[in-house]
């Protein structure tokens, strides 16, 4: 991280001295910055490659200031993730040093900086350098900005990972030791980032205070969220991690997966995504349970999408990580109360059956919230929640026993199940979601709860195989539905869902606008969908004829 001490020792002793004598040479100059246009100013970061990698990648995290480069090391079989960002000059690093110290204290005063950070920062860096009377180029002027932006408001030489969507998880396991992360194209891969013993603990300790929280060596570790959502496991010292200070960033996507990406991933099938739709729709409550990373939650969220328009929903988390496009949508967070006591998921839950909900999301369930989520079930409410587990027996042992304790008769009020994992197929890391269990009631012969695997997931051929469904036979009876009725929905939806995806509609927004559509006038959305498909094979007979 770009910042100086204040000792007034070595060669900063002589810069300071010139600049002092500089700005009393040029007392009252001024200088002009514009906007930043790359056709008419330097570029501000460059990069030539890395000797014995082949880069794979290349993009912007923060344009025009910072960029990744993926690389691959053939001889190690392994991937790189190296940060570029803007190279500074000798003088432009002596600035540096002494604009850290000079800027932070006034923008702590200033009334404006929670309005615009950027332009109160962009305005103090103009004035400290006409104070100083230093005339540097405009590309140097974006180059400080960037460093002190990216310290003062942003996460310091983490920053630029931050900026990455592409990133789901970031880890650094000790001082001099470089952060992992996780890449959704790249899997795990070692980046160029690396923190000293001291920069890494007042990171560490800088991520607790942005949290609202206080991290020290009596006290050394802490799980919390960021502003953005993103979680956070932080240990300070080397009370608990030997090898010193650590941290861990689960990061919050901002946009939301929706089904069609679920698609696109091949984490369910068409024909799983419709089933999923219609149980929801007739109010069926669901469980994903999975392990870690395998995308319980993300997976609960997209199909979330499908509930019906005017449906009041309640959300309850430990971390804010559920987001709807949602009308009738309320979300409550747990948090600690200092003197008084905990927030808990058991106390958000209670309240939220008061608001009369029709959909009730919690994000985990690990005690004693879970009797009440069944309690919930069984007086009417439709409830979906996500476990820690990797098959269906388990899921059904976790709950029945400590310290969960849901009794065997409120276990079976659940309908459906879905377990997730982080498998591979084809050399690959993908998620898939490995059984769809209909949970049908207690055996009246042996006592146990009885169980069917609707849809379950081959690794080998990485295909989803289908059983009968003994509740769309109940949705079905629910209607008054023929067999062909009940066949037909599932194929009205299984078409809805290919053509948002053949159209690329993945934005959330969007999708739930779609659906809200197909819920509010579905004859339209069929027929539009049949003029679509139309087109489609038109242009595919004119690309026939004229390639004969």
């Amino acid at each position: 991280m770009a910042q100086g001490t204040a000792n007034g020792d070595g060669p900063l002793d002589g810069i300071r001295d010139w600049l002092a004598q500089t700005a009393r040479v040029l007392s009252g100059s001024t200088m002009t910055v514009t906007e930043y246009d790359p056709k008419r100013h330097g570029r501000l970061v460059s990069f030539d490659g890395l000797e014995g990698y082949e880069e794979l990648d290349r993009y912007w995290l923060n344009a025009p200031f910072a960029f990744v480069s993926v690389n691959y090391d053939p001889e190690e079989s392994e991937h790189y993730y190296h940060v570029v960002e803007p190279a500074l000059s000798d003088l432009e690093r002596r600035l540096l040093d002494r604009l850290f110290d000079e800027v932070r204290d006034p923008l702590l005063y200033r009334e404006d900086v929670a309005e615009d950070s950027e332009a109160a920062l962009r305005e103090e860096l103009h004035e400290r350098l006409e104070e100083y009377g230093v005339s540097v180029p405009e590309e140097s002027f974006y180059r400080l900005f960037y460093y002190l932006y990216r310290d003062f408001q942003g996460y310091g030489r983490l920053d630029p990972l931050m900026h990455d969507p592409h990133i789901e998880d970031i880890s650094c396991d000790g001082p001099g030791l470089p952060v992992f992360i996780y890449h959704d194209e790249y899997t795990d891969v070692e980046t160029s980032v690396t923190y000293g013993r001291g920069e890494l603990d007042n990171f560490v300790v800088q991520l607790a205070q942005r949290s609202g929280r206080h991290i020290s060596v009596s006290d050394p570790v802490v799980s919390t969220t960021l502003p953005d959502g993103s979680r956070i496991e932080l240990a300070l010292g080397e009370e608990v991690t030997p090898k010193g200070s650590a941290f861990t960033i689960r990061k919050y996507a901002e946009e939301p997966f929706t089904p069609v990406d679920l698609l696109e991933y091949g984490t369910f099938s068409v024909r799983m995504l419709a089933y999923l739709w219609l149980a929801i729709e007739h109010n069926k409550s669901l469980i994903f349970a999975g392990g870690t990373a395998a995308g319980k939650t993300t997976s609960m969220n997209a199909v979330s999408m499908f509930i019906p328009p005017r449906a009041k929903v309640l959300t309850i988390e430990d971390t804010r990580e559920l987001s709807l496009y949602h009308d009738n949508w309320l979300s409550s967070v747990t948090r600690e109360r200092v003197g008084e006591g905990d927030i808990t998921m058991y106390d958000l839950l209670r309240s939220a059956l008061r608001h009369r909900p029709e959909y009730i999301i919690v994000g985990e369930v690990r005690g004693e919230e879970a009797i009440t989520l069944f309690q919930a079930m069984n007086t009417g409410h439709t409830t979906f929640s996500t476990l820690h587990a990797d098959s269906v027996q388990t899921v059904i042992n976790r709950l029945e026993n400590e310290p969960i304790n849901v009794p065997r008769p409120m276990v079976s009020s659940l309908d459906v199940l879905c377990v997730q994992v982080l498998g591979r197929t084809g050399g690959e890391r993908v998620r898939r979601a490995k059984t769809l269990a209909e949970i049908e009631g207690i055996d009246q012969r042996t006592g146990e709860l009885d169980y069917s695997n609707t849809y379950n997931w081959d690794a080998t051929a990485d295909s989803f195989s289908e059983s009968n469904s003994g509740l769309m036979d109940e949705i079905r009876e629910e209607n008054g539905w023929s067999e062909s009725e009940l066949l037909g929905e599932l194929k009205n939806r299984r078409r809805f869902l290919r053509y948002l995806q053949r159209e690329g509609i993945t934005d959330y927004r969007r999708f739930t606008a779609m659906v809200n559509k197909y819920y509010a006038d579905r004859e339209e959305v069929l027929a539009r969908i049949d003029r679509a498909d139309l087109e489609d094979s038109g242009a595919g007979a004119v690309d026939i004829q004229t390639k004969g």
